[in-house]
């Protein structure tokens, strides 16, 4: 098929009988399969491709429609890019690793890691799935970490089969043959080598330091992953004590901490306090001597006004060790307990026997012990009062986080390096976010950063930091000198693998080395897709070749809430290891609410499963309505919508049936034989058509410029309107003609009006296939099979331009079909309100129109009384501007001044 001014050939294939949208997946799915119509070519020129960096979703077991809606986004600019002539490379990545699996894999399976265990080649776990029960910690069967891990990657596999035939179903134009695992062979030797080459620039580095950690999971957590919820707690005013007894009191909501204190701190400002900074106190119970210090982030209106810093309450606590230099007093272990072990810097006798009774408790108990010894001691000014406070939570925990001094590994992201945080805020800039309001929380995010990407966790399933370390004459790791592997050794797994000059018997020994048994942070592997999927820094020649024709990238489609953690961690990455963006666009879908206007969410028990609106609407109604919802802004989970799409679908192979049938029967065919048209735009001569064409011709400059900038649903919006007036007014206004049916005086149409109707159908039905291809890919493969067998598919034609429309028009103003469809909605009304059929022939009329509109109106005047079956006199008059005013009308209103109506049909009799 050929564009500009050449003739729009079809090749007409018989019509069915009847039409519907059911079964069009199954059928269109198999051959697109078949012909790889979604295959990326492979094409060697960067400007002839279009990459996208398709969001791997995480694999825990489900999809919801909120990943639909989102997915959909990406699919529709994707198909949009395939027309518009690109090779489009949209590969999909499962993000199979890290926390998530190994809950739902612990949960389906009734399993937990002990790493003490040896692996078990014959092990079977206790269950096959668990119907949704969470399975207590305790009820869990211990294996070894070998076998957790082979578990991980049996579960995964059985989910990512589901998933990839939801997203088939949904019609997603994915090649298939473009897939990946976050914790496959080749992303983990990317995720290995890019951190091997952070370390040796020295943006990666390890640190003993405090840092969040999660007591359940038992793993640190970076701070991306936070999130602030309000959490119960009673404030204890406690009493610190001067050399001579005189107290000085703070309001704590950890009292269990008060053995880990370091000191009080007060703001500079506070008259209350100045006096005192410089001097010391005695802490209740346990009698340590520490200082009252000033420090800016003491909040003068809170509680007392001074607080009690202890290592570590909470993060404002590790800003003041820091900042101060103060000593480092952990009693808080991993596992959320008081330390066993009674501290030296306690020397108290009394003291060290109220820690004895705290020693080995979780906070809660401890808490309740050192809330009673208080107010045995009078340390206690009355009663806890109760207060709500906002407390960190990992974003998959249901326990405040504690704070605990641990040997981690982070990256350097501009948390503080000021210089690298100015390039990244300018990194920022130069990324065309869609919509570009989303830009700010960006910046915000960036701006903020109070410390580097931890991108440690202390989990089993996950990438490997691909590091040993020496073990020194006396058994202790050398943690400052890690022993790292040739770049062609990786992947690696360090527990497993043993370090050049080294053999399997050294390890764990006196002069021998020790693996690092961490794993990477599962977004320091997805903050990666855009190395993984374009084959970075591989040595063979095809990937390569792959690697410079794909990036940079074009598209990071994502969600909003993952700005700050998916988003800019990839930014950092490219930053760092490539110096430049990893894509020049970035789009963000919103959320999708329930009917009560809340956030969908697996956690909240408010999800819709995919399948069910797929199965009960279509793919394509389910595709309509997420298409019709802006970027950026949140939707709501719409029946409704999707009703709407389905219909659209049905009136899209309803219309074009209609209008591929006219004219075959000329042939000397049935109307369902198959037959060729030759659609050329010279053939549109009359008026009304040209009005079309020329409506048409802006829809398509409208919805190609929409999508350009990214903005589906109002290229959407533009389309799908003047279909349903293309339909309801245009298709009513010349099906006379186009059939040739000879008016009511039985005048019949000339060859030349015959021919100009009919090829203003055929052009406009072709470009609403192809317009609404990325919005309903199967209705709209479905009639272009009927119109241009064997030429493709019409996802692989390509997208309109508007010469043809505009050769066709000829200089016709759109409005003549507005005025024209005006005319013919005030002769329905006349039968309406009279209540006959819409086939009662209409004697005589006389209507009234803007003096602007009785051009166009004439211009139309046959179209218009064949398609009203007026038989009689039609008389058309101007209703001038003051005339409108003074009725109080619409300038462009079409009124009806005087009719009268003939006989209605007679009912065929019933048999």
């Amino acid at each position: 098929m050929t564009e500009g001014k050449s003739i729009i050939n079809a090749n007409l294939t018989p019509l069915p009988d009847k039409v519907g949208v059911d079964g069009l997946e199954d059928k269109w799915r198999a051959v697109w399969d078949e012909d790889g119509t979604y295959k990326f070519r492979n094409t060697r020129d960067r400007k002839a491709v279009y990459s996208i960096d398709t969001p791997p979703p995480t694999v825990s077991g489900s999809l919801h429609v909120g990943h639909v809606f989102s997915y959909t986004h990406t699919d529709v600019i994707a198909r949009y890019k395939r027309m518009s002539g690109y090779d489009v490379f949209y590969p999909m990545g499962w993000d199979d690793n890290g926390l998530p699996t190994e809950r739902r894999v612990q949960n389906y399976y009734g399993v937990r890691v002990d790493v003490s265990l040896p692996y078990d080649p014959d092990f079977k776990p206790p269950f096959e799935g668990t119907d949704g029960k969470k399975i207590d910690a305790k009820d869990q069967v211990p294996i070894s970490r070998k076998n957790f891990i082979e578990l991980c990657e049996r579960l995964t596999a059985q989910d990512e089969k589901l998933f990839e035939a939801l997203w088939r179903k949904l019609g997603l134009s994915i090649d298939w043959s473009q897939t990946y695992h976050t914790i496959g062979q080749h992303p983990q030797r990317v995720a290995q080598k890019a951190f091997l080459r952070n370390l040796a620039r020295g943006e990666a580095y390890q640190q003993d330091a405090p840092g969040l950690w999660d007591v359940t999971f038992q793993t640190a957590v970076a701070q991306a992953e936070l999130e602030s919820r309000e959490y119960p707690g009673f404030y204890h005013k406690v009493a610190f004590r001067f050399e001579d007894g005189t107290p000085i009191y703070i309001e704590t909501t950890r009292p269990e901490l008060l053995a880990a204190c370091t000191s009080l701190i007060a703001n500079p400002n506070d008259e209350r306090y100045k006096q005192y900074f410089g001097q010391y106190v005695y802490s209740p119970l346990f009698k340590v001597k520490v200082p009252i210090l000033a420090h800016p982030a003491a909040e003068m209106d809170k509680g007392a006004g001074i607080a009690m810093c202890c290592t570590f309450g909470d993060v404002t606590d590790v800003e003041w060790w820091r900042d101060l230099k103060l000593p480092t007093r952990p009693i808080i272990q991993r596992n959320g307990r008081i330390v066993m072990d009674t501290p030296d810097w306690i020397e108290d006798p009394a003291g060290r026997e109220v820690f004895a009774e705290t020693a080995g408790k979780t906070t809660f108990s401890a808490r309740k012990i050192i809330v009673d010894k208080l107010r045995e001691s009078g340390d206690l000014d009355g009663e806890p009062t109760p207060t709500k406070r906002m407390t960190n939570f990992y974003e998959k925990g249901d326990k405040p986080l504690e704070i605990v001094t641990s040997r981690q590994w982070y990256l350097k992201n501009g948390g503080t390096d000021a210089k690298l945080n100015a390039e990244l805020i300018e990194r920022g800039k130069e990324l065309e976010f869609h919509p570009d309001f989303m830009r700010v929380r960006y910046e915000n995010w960036v701006h903020g950063l109070n410390g580097d990407w931890l991108i440690s966790r202390q989990r089993f399933f996950g990438v490997p930091f691909p590091l040993w370390y020496p073990v020194n004459a006396s058994g202790e790791p050398d943690y400052d000198h890690p022993i790292t592997p040739s770049e062609d050794r990786l992947p690696i797994d360090p527990t497993i693998d043993v370090p050049e000059g080294y053999d399997e018997s050294q390890r764990d020994v006196p002069g021998g080395f020790t693996a690092e048994k961490d794993i990477m942070d599962t977004w320091a592997t997805s903050s990666l897709t855009p190395q993984i999927v374009t084959h970075w820094a591989e040595p063979d020649e095809a990937s390569k070749a792959l690697f410079a024709s794909t990036f940079p990238m074009d598209l990071r489609p994502q969600g909003q809430d993952i700005i700050r953690t998916w988003l800019f961690s990839t930014v950092d990455r490219a930053h760092l290891e490539n110096k430049c963006l990893p894509w020049a666009h970035a789009t963000l879908s919103g959320w999708i609410l329930d009917p009560d206007h809340k956030k969908m969410s697996k956690s909240k028990g408010n999800v819709v499963v995919p399948n069910e609106p797929i199965e009960k609407f279509g793919a394509d109604a389910v595709r309509y309505w997420a298409a019709a919802a802006r970027l950026g802004l949140d939707a709501t989970y719409d029946i409704g919508q999707m009703k709407i799409g389905r219909r659209l679908a049905i009136k899209l192979l309803n219309a074009t049936k209609f209008a591929l049938a006219i004219g075959r029967e000329d042939e000397n065919h049935h109307v369902g034989a198959a037959a060729e048209a030759a659609w050329n735009p010279a053939d549109v001569t009359e008026p009304l058509d040209r009005a079309a064409m020329a409506k048409l011709a802006l829809v398509v400059r409208q919805a190609t410029e929409a999508l350009e900038a990214y903005e589906h649903s109002k290229a959407l919006e533009t389309i799908e309107s003047y279909f349903w007036q293309f339909c309801d007014d245009y298709i009513e206004l010349v099906k006379n003609r186009a059939y040739g049916t000879p008016d009511e005086h039985g005048n019949v149409p000339s060859e030349k009006a015959v021919k100009s109707a009919r090829t203003a159908l055929g052009l406009g039905l072709d470009a609403f296939a192809r317009l609404l291809a990325p919005y309903l890919p199967y209705a709209t493969e479905e009639v272009w099979s009927w119109m241009h067998a064997g030429s493709g598919s019409v996802h692989r034609a390509a997208w309109p331009v508007v010469d043809p429309y505009v050769e066709a028009a000829t200089g016709a103003s759109p409005e003549l079909l507005t005025w024209a469809g005006k005319a013919v909605e005030q002769l329905r009304k006349i039968k309406s309100e009279a209540k006959v059929s819409m086939k009662t022939p209409i004697l005589s009329v006389a209507l009234s129109a803007a003096s602007e509109g009785v051009d166009a109106i004439h211009a139309a005047l046959g179209d218009i009384a064949q398609a009203g079956r007026v038989v009689g006199k039609f008389d058309l008059v101007a209703k001038h501007a003051e005339e409108s005013a003074a009725e109080d009308a619409p300038e462009t209103e079409v009124a009806v001044e005087a009719s009268e109506l003939g006989e209605p049909p007679a009912k065929k009799p019933k048999h």
